[in-house]
């Protein structure tokens, strides 16, 4: 966490600060709470350059992601009864597709080209008069790729198709407009830009005409859309941690463009060396590479007590199966079973990169000669 965003949450958790439960309407130390809850959704507002009245307050990206395609398609049903995502997007998504399609929706997943991107015309053309809604990711957990979602956005729009933007990579990384771009469901969590983990934020366009059905219920609280009582300390800190990322942008993607820069230099001396996902449209602080003749699991094992990498995104790593990003994009083989994922960050120094490059690169090659013994 950022240290910004460690110091605006203390004062909410102990009995010498504003402690106090915001739906406690009653009592002036509940109003202070709702108060410093609806200046957050400001702040976040601001970054995102939306109506606050449009944040939605969630647990993380994960829920956000569930709200908007259940709570969107199910409440929309009467309309039609088919959406389109990708076969590359978080699990998030993927696994509530598949409950969707259990409720009798159907899902188009689009498939990306090698390099991990989708084209505008595939999404068009997967588009019938039974689509509700088009739910993509901006930028790849697994990859880094980024999507053209301004142009995309702009293509829906015109079709009058519902748009909604996994943008839990991309959120304080990258400029989001909301008032520019015609995105009408976004979700984000804070813990991707250096805030506390178990909340983030989901963005519905035009809040009460959004039809959306809760996913549970037992409060009033966010507008009924995602009734319990709101845990100030998070939504606090998320909003300090994400206006410092917005204000921090290019200097913290300068910063990863640099770090990136030395991995690159460092592991490319190596021969049989992979760089999975297109290499321009990527956003600096991922890297996903493959090495010839290693194994990503065996890679990771002689790493594990001193650099932190791995085989996939943190909600897959402890799965098996290779990663369904790189398999949807066409990567087969002993690219696929030897690729792992690199992330750095603002706190992330050039020194600890250079040392993280030359301790993958000698277990690699230390790898390389024991299995050719």
């Amino acid at each position: 966490m950022a240290p910004e965003a460690v110091d605006a949450m203390l004062p909410y958790l102990t009995s010498s600060g504003n402690f106090a439960n915001a739906a406690s309407s009653q009592h002036s130390y509940g109003q202070n709470a709702a108060s410093a809850i609806d200046n957050a959704r400001s702040e976040m507002a601001h970054g995102l350059r939306c109506n606050p009245k449009d944040i939605i307050f969630t647990s993380g990206a994960t829920e956000s992601n569930n709200l908007a395609l259940s709570g969107f398609t199910l409440g929309h049903r009467n309309r039609g009864k088919h959406i389109v995502t990708s076969a590359h997007e978080h699990k998030s998504v993927l696994d509530c597709c598949r409950h969707l399609e259990s409720q009798g929706i159907k899902v188009t997943y689009l498939r990306p080209s090698g390099d991990g991107l989708l084209t505008i015309d595939s999404i068009l053309n997967a588009v019938t008069d039974e689509t509700v809604l088009v739910s993509l990711m901006h930028v790849n957990n697994e990859t880094g790729v980024m999507q053209d979602i301004g142009r995309i956005a702009d293509a829906l729009n015109e079709k009058g198709i519902t748009f909604h933007v996994d943008a839990a990579q991309s959120a304080g990384k990258v400029p989001i407009d909301l008032s520019a771009m015609p995105i009408d469901l976004l979700s984000l969590s804070a813990h991707k830009f250096h805030g506390p983990k178990g909340i983030g934020c989901l963005y519905v366009r035009k809040r009460k005409q959004a039809g959306l059905t809760p996913l549970f219920y037992g409060g009033g609280q966010e507008y009924s859309l995602r009734p319990g009582t709101l845990p100030t300390h998070q939504i606090v800190s998320m909003a300090a941690a994400f206006s410092l990322a917005c204000e921090r942008q290019e200097a913290d993607a300068e910063h990863c463009r640099q770090l990136r820069q030395t991995l690159r230099t460092v592991l490319g001396k190596l021969d049989g060396v992979h760089w999975n996902g297109d290499q321009n449209d990527v956003i600096p602080h991922i890297v996903n590479v493959s090495f010839e003749d290693v194994g990503a699991d065996a890679l990771l094992i002689a790493l594990r007590d001193n650099v932190a990498i791995s085989s996939g995104s943190a909600c897959n790593s402890g799965a098996i199966e290779p990663s369904h990003v790189l398999r949807a994009m066409g990567i087969e083989g002993d690219r696929l079973y030897g690729a792992v994922r690199i992330s750095f960050g603002r706190y992330t120094t050039a020194a600890e990169m250079e040392q993280a490059g030359q301790s993958i690169g000698e277990a690699v090659i230390r790898l390389r000669k024991w299995a050719a013994e």
